[in-house]
């Protein structure tokens, strides 16, 4: 109930207001029972009746607003689409910029609860025997339909009814996601950075993809966040990762590395709009408090720093969670622009047999499109420049 409350928290807020009432907890529940559950107005007083562990009693004032409310729906002509649509105000119009006739079908979406994803972990088991598994556990799993590791739920389950998580057999992380992973193409053997690691969940795929071997190292600059990952880390069986705290994306660290590295994945922290049915909330919360600006400027700051780190011939990733241009397409041009040594590699060279993507050179990946969350993704190259005076060979 929670959940479906901040997915209609626009239009709780509008009828609210609509009707001259305060806009807090109680009242929207109210409209909540009415207007979404149907509930009649002697109902909904049997249950505020003020009893131990009740709500408390309706006032008088309430239940004129709950007779006010009947025979009304949640959608009312009269809201405006950004309010029917749940989208806030600050992304509206980049995000109509960026879908054009398809934004009342995206905004929809998003809308949606979203399905339960899971990622093989290669090192432990196959997806063919977790699927046996989870259907001997009466579940309907399925393989997901772009990654190649995925599993999916299409239904709410306890996740302490899934013995897989805790063996580090699986782990939870959207199609999307695992795409994301996928891009960043790691090699037995290869030195890889994930710049924003987070909770590690990228990293993970990551070093599955490299079969143990090679080094990962997984920066942030959230010290919590790393020993949460850390824990992941060793109970998927991965030996290969070590953790890195860094003061800010100029770390110094940043600097002694420079150029010694054949992958890095720049995981950046954004707005997330592509979370919205994942995070309901979140709409509501970011970026308002630090400003999109904002969020765009440290973005470029993290990737041109992250970019010190690709040696010659090494390969780069920029993602966001992110359905926003200035933070995709928009970036990752400002990007190229001012560094002349790296060049963009086309989807279909990156990742040939990935296809579903609602950008041709780009991974972009929408709900409605793709039933995913929303992620972009961008493969960069570090051109090898051949040294003065070194004829090319034929």
């Amino acid at each position: 109930m929670l959940y479906a409350l901040l997915r209609h928290q626009a239009r709780l807020g509008w009828w609210l207001a609509k009707h001259g009432r305060e806009d807090r907890p109680r009242n929207r529940l109210l409209v909540w029972l009415t207007l979404k559950e149907g509930r009649t107005p002697d109902q909904i007083k049997r249950l505020f009746n003020g009893a131990k562990f009740a709500p408390a009693m309706l006032t008088a004032h309430e239940h004129g607003l709950l007779v006010k409310l009947q025979g009304s729906t949640i959608d009312h002509p009269g809201m405006p689409e950004e309010v029917r649509l749940e989208c806030p105000s600050w992304a509206a119009d980049p995000l109509r910029r960026r879908f054009k006739e398809a934004f009342r079908q995206e905004m929809a979406a998003l809308l949606t609860p979203a399905p339960l994803d899971l990622r093989v972990n290669p090192i432990k088991s196959t997806r063919e025997a977790m699927l046996g598994a989870l259907k001997d556990l009466g579940l309907r799993a399925q393989p997901s339909a772009m990654a190649p590791y995925g599993i999916r739920l299409n239904e709410r389950v306890s996740l302490a009814s899934l013995p897989m998580l805790t063996t580090g057999e699986v782990e939870i992380q959207d199609e999307g996601s695992q795409l994301v992973a996928m891009l960043v193409d790691a090699r037995p053997g290869d030195r890889v950075v994930d710049f924003c690691a987070g909770a590690g969940g990228k990293t993970l795929a990551i070093a599955a993809q490299m079969n143990n071997k090679g080094h990962v190292v997984a920066c942030d600059v959230m010290d919590g966040r790393l020993k949460r990952a850390a824990e992941r880390f060793r109970q998927a069986g991965l030996h290969n990762i070590q953790t890195r705290l860094l003061a800010s994306e100029t770390d110094q660290w940043v600097k002694r590395h420079k150029g010694g590295f054949d992958r890095v994945l720049v995981d950046a922290p954004c707005s997330g709009t592509g979370t919205w049915r994942r995070n309901p909330d979140a709409r509501w919360r970011a970026p308002e408090e630090q400003g999109l600006d904002n969020v765009v400027s440290l973005q470029a700051r993290i990737l041109a720093s992250a970019a010190r780190l690709v040696k010659p011939g090494g390969r780069l990733v920029y993602a966001t969670c992110s359905m926003l241009p200035e933070e995709n397409e928009e970036q990752v041009a400002a990007f190229l622009a001012a560094h002349p040594a790296f060049r963009a590699v086309p989807l279909n060279e990156a990742a040939p047999r990935l296809t579903g993507s609602a950008h041709p050179d780009y991974l972009s990946l929408t709900p409605a499109r793709n039933d995913t969350d929303g992620f972009f993704a961008a493969v960069m190259q570090r051109e090898v420049v051949a040294a003065p005076g070194v004829a090319e060979m034929g």
